[in-house]
């Protein structure tokens, strides 16, 4: 897993800096994803190497009592007893292959164990490290057979100091408490893993948290520039093709114009200051952004009207100022972007808009336009901001629709939560 900065993928940082030779070989093998993928096997750590250290020198601490032992029993020959002695000493030797081959090494060991008493303590060792190593089918099986063979191995070579019955009992409750020490350690280690992987994925999930987040944020801007600039730069678009098309304009009309388009590029520019400085400050905060209210409706049907516009305003909310900010602003973009529509499609025509409502009821919003006379140029990447205002909508929890009526006007209707 990595982190992302920009355009630029960051490598996670080692899992356990600084503390590796802390930890099994195998726990550290889990939690390094690179070393995951290499499927090279782990290389044993310092804790690693003092605790084979201490398996081998228990195996061997354990044979050598057991060696004296079998020695001293009077039911075993001295052939049987060396031979006893040299098949333990191997089955030490091979304690250090615990961690290679797990299961090889606790199957190998149940005939030295039934064989030879001195091999007692590396069988022990073998089943533990099964238990710590492999699942619970595999140790089930294997302390079974072992088990089965306890009863068996003291047929074959009786204690010279303890009846049958108790040395069977005891050499299973033996197996038994160490493959159930076995299976604690496995819990430990599987409950550790589970924990850094609920930490990776939480890890993972807050990553995508935050691409979405700032994919929505991104998305959001894209719309707020295009509702704030595209009005504006329409205004300058509709002057400045009237002074082009009427070079011989009156002095009067050309300095009206020109006027407005300064005017027009002034407040854009403010728009777009307004925009950038939010994502400067980093807020969030829908009350920073360039955003105005339904109560500023009337600004916007004077500025299309000063651009040459046809607009009729038809308000019948009694208090715009009472609507709720993030619905006032919502139906203020519909209005906003339905004029710009109307003005790079329709030039000429009269649009009317009409907003109603109230508490309780919702607030309905409606531009309409009859159908221009004569072709209109296409206009490249139409209907994009009618797509985001339908999606505006949706997330301000109403709904949006749009077409051309039977008679050739096109409408523009939508409805808003107000309550």
């Amino acid at each position: 897993m990595s982190t992302v900065s920009g355009d630029k993928t960051v490598p996670e940082p080692p899992a356990f800096p600084g503390r590796r030779w802390l930890l099994p070989s195998a726990v550290i093998h889990e939690f390094d994803p690179s070393a995951a993928r290499s499927g090279r096997r782990p290389r044993r750590t310092a804790r690693d190497w003092i605790v084979d250290f201490s398996c081998f020198l228990l195996a061997v601490l354990i044979g050598m009592i057991a060696a004296d032992s079998v020695g001293n029993n009077p039911h075993v020959s001295h052939t049987a007893a060396t031979l006893d002695q040299l098949i333990g000493a191997l089955a030490c030797a091979v304690v250090w292959l615990r961690r290679r081959w797990p299961l090889g090494l606790a199957l190998a060991t149940i005939p030295l164990g039934v064989l030879s008493d001195t091999a007692g303590g590396a069988c022990m060792i073998a089943v533990f490290t099964l238990a710590v190593h492999r699942p619970f089918r595999y140790v089930a099986w294997v302390a079974g057979i072992n088990i089965a063979m306890v009863p068996l191995t003291f047929r074959l070579r009786p204690d010279a100091d303890l009846p049958y019955l108790v040395s069977v009992v005891l050499t299973v409750v033996l197996v038994a408490a160490v493959v159930g020490w076995g299976l604690l350690v496995r819990a430990k280690r599987q409950l550790m893993f589970s924990l850094r992987d609920r930490a990776r994925r939480a890890e993972t999930e807050a990553r995508l948290r935050a691409e979405q987040a700032q994919r929505l944020a991104r998305e959001s801007i894209a719309r707020e520039m295009h509702d704030v600039l595209a009005h504006r730069l329409t205004l300058l678009s509709v002057h400045a093709g009237a002074l082009e098309f009427r070079p011989d304009a009156p002095q009067e009309e050309v300095a009206r114009a020109a006027g407005v388009i300064r005017e027009s590029a002034h407040e854009a520019l403010q728009d777009l200051r307004e925009i950038i400085g939010v994502l400067r400050a980093a807020d969030h905060d829908d009350t920073g952004r360039p955003q105005p209210t339904l109560a500023a409706l009337d600004t916007l049907v004077a500025e299309s009207r000063e651009a040459g516009m046809k607009v009729i305003l038809d308000t019948r909310v009694a208090d715009p100022a009472a609507v709720p900010a993030s619905v006032g602003r919502t139906a203020y973009r519909i209005a906003q972007e339905s004029l710009t529509n109307a003005r790079k499609h329709a030039p000429g025509t009269e649009v009317t808009v009409t907003v109603t409502g109230g508490p309780g009821e919702g607030l309905a919003v409606t531009v309409r336009n009859p159908a221009p006379e004569g072709e209109v140029p296409h206009v490249p990447g139409s209907g994009q901001g009618l797509i985001g205002l339908t999606e505006r909508a949706t997330l301000a929890g109403g709904r949006l629709e749009y077409g051309a009526e039977p008679d050739g006007a096109f409408g523009v209707g939508a409805w808003l939560p107000w309550g």
